[in-house]
């Protein structure tokens, strides 16, 4: 099978050669596409020295930040029409470890969503102060309770898809930008019968550049979690 790495980047130049190096390293049969939302630190730039320097490695460039969800959805549509089976969706700030990658490829069906979680047993995360896992936690029981799910870790960045499913989805019409675009892809996921499997993984907060969590990206989540319990 094919995978495709997606890494969506904005202003991330500080982090993102060794985010790569790391996930090339792993004895994998993969490929990185790069999604850069036009950073003005130069993270763009870096990326497209990355791929004249490792042929696994391209780019994607995109005129402005649009926010999480529109820099997937992107890399979505450029693996389906590069034909890849799999797309996997991870940070390029190292929070997500290259050695969980296994993990997600080798639970990767036609007919599921691998999810690698931070709060199904055996999952954990480093270096978060009390007050981002309170965040997690209850924005993950809120969602959880809104949709009638099972899923332990609907806020989830690391994930695994099979375009083919992917394919299938009606992305444009996808609401949400921020964080909440995860917990509207898994909602998608759930509603048309796809497995969902939940791995444990580590995440490891970013020790190098700013954190994209907003107070914006959260009341967004929250609000459409509301509304989609109202339109079930």
């Amino acid at each position: 099978m094919t995978i495709l790495v997606l890494m969506p980047t904005y202003n991330e130049v500080g982090v993102l050669e060794s985010s790569i190096e790391q996930v090339l390293a792993q004895r994998l049969d993969l490929e990185i596409l790069v999604i850069d939302d036009n950073s003005p630190d130069g993270t763009g730039v870096l990326a497209e020295d990355l791929s004249l320097k490792h042929s696994r490695v391209s780019v994607l460039h995109r005129n402005q930040k649009q926010g999480l969800g529109k820099a997937y959805i992107a890399g979505f549509e450029w693996a389906i029409e590069q034909g890849f089976d799999f797309v996997v969706q991870m940070d390029a700030d190292g929070s997500h470890r290259p050695s969980d990658l296994e993990k997600l490829t080798r639970e990767a069906h036609s007919n599921r969503l691998v999810i690698g979680s931070r709060w199904t047993p055996g999952g954990k995360v480093e270096n978060w102060p009390w007050f981002r896992r309170v965040i997690s936690k209850a924005g993950n029981f809120y969602a959880r309770k809104m949709l009638s799910s099972t899923v332990k870790d609907m806020t989830a960045g690391f994930r695994c898809y099979p375009t083919a499913l992917l394919q299938a989805f009606p992305l444009e019409k996808v609401q949400a930008h921020g964080y909440g675009f995860q917990v509207e892809m898994t909602l998608l996921c759930q509603d048309r019968g796809v497995e969902i499997v939940e791995v444990p993984i580590i995440f490891v907060e970013r020790v190098k550049g700013k954190s994209k969590m907003t107070y914006g990206i959260v009341l967004e989540a929250f609000w459409l979690c509301t509304k989609w319990r109202f339109r079930r």
